[in-house]
C-alpha cells in the first residue's frame, strides 16, 4: 500500500512567512495547501513563490454555489501548479458535475493536466452531536458516505474526509477513490479545533491518499525537522 503524501497547509497571515516555508520544504517532495488565508491575503503572490520553485498545490477553496457560479469559479482559478480542488458535495451532483467539467474544459485550453476535483463530505472540526444541528441524521461516517457516492457518481476524483472514515470509503468505493485528509496531527500534539483528529501512523494504516498537516509544522521552530519526522511515520 502506498504511502500517504503529505500536504503542508500554508495557513499563516504572512506571505513571507509562507513564502520561506515553501523554499524549504518544496526539497521534501511535498504538496501543498492553499486555503483561505493564503489565497484571499496573498493569492497571486504565494502562487509566484510556488511555480518557482515548482511545487504543486491543492486549491483549498471549498466551492459551494450554484453550478454556474462554480462552474465560473474553477475555470477563474485553474492554472500550471494546482493539482487539486476542493468543492463541497453538499452543494449537489448538479454542482459537483460542473466542477469536474470546467476543470477538464479549461485545463485542456491551457494544455495542462486537470486538476483532480475531491468533494468535502463532513468537516474534522464536526463530531456526531453537530450534525443533528445541521439536519443531518446518522453519525460522520454514514453522511461522509452518503455524500462520496454522490461525489463518485459526479466523477470527483475523491473526497475530504477524516481518517476514521478512510477504510469504509475504500471499501465502497474502490482503493483508487481518493482520500484527502486534514486533522492530522503527530502524537501529544493539540488538536486544537480538530475533533476528529488521526496521526500520521493512523493515515498510513488507513490507507489515506493525503494527509495534511498545517500548525505542527508552520508553527514549529523547525519545521523542515518537523516535517522530516512526519514523512517517516507516514512512511512506516
Amino acid at each position: 500500500m502506498p504511502s500517504p503524501r503529505l500536504v503542508v497547509a500554508l495557513d499563516v497571515p504572512d506571505p513571507a512567512r509562507a513564502a520561506s516555508l515553501v523554499a524549504r520544504l518544496a526539497p521534501l517532495d511535498v504538496l501543498f495547501k492553499v486555503g483561505y488565508e493564503a489565497f484571499y491575503g496573498y493569492g497571486a503572490a504565494i502562487g509566484e513563490v510556488l511555480a518557482t520553485h515548482g511545487a504543486g498545490y491543492a486549491l483549498d477553496l471549498k466551492l459551494h454555489d450554484i453550478p454556474r457560479t462554480v462552474e465560473a469559479a474553477i475555470r477563474a482559478v485553474v492554472r500550471p501548479g494546482v493539482r487539486l480542488l476542493t468543492v463541497h458535495a453538499l452543494g449537489g451532483a448538479s454542482m459537483l458535475e460542473a466542477a469536474v467539467r470546467a476543470a477538464e474544459e479549461r485545463a485542456a485550453e491551457l494544455s495542462i493536466a486537470a486538476p483532480q476535483v475531491f468533494a468535502v463530505t463532513v468537516l474534522t472540526s464536526l463530531g456526531g452531536e453537530d450534525l443533528g444541528e445541521l439536519g443531518l441524521s446518522g453519525g460522520p461516517g454514514e453522511n461522509a458516505t452518503r455524500l462520496a457516492a454522490l461525489a463518485r457518481d459526479a466523477r470527483c476524483a475523491g473526497v475530504v474526509c477524516s481518517v476514521r472514515e478512510v477504510e469504509e470509503l475504500k471499501s465502497f468505493f474502490g482503493a483508487e477513490f481518493g482520500t484527502f485528509c486534514p486533522g492530522i496531527r503527530p502524537s501529544g500534539s493539540a488538536h486544537g479545533d480538530q475533533k476528529r483528529a488521526a496521526t500520521p501512523r493512523d493515515a498510513r494504516e488507513a490507507g489515506a491518499d493525503y494527509a495534511v498537516v498545517g500548525r505542527p509544522i508552520v508553527e514549529d521552530a523547525d519545521p523542515v525537522g518537523a516535517a522530516r519526522a512526519i514523512l517517516a511515520e507516514l512512511r512506516g
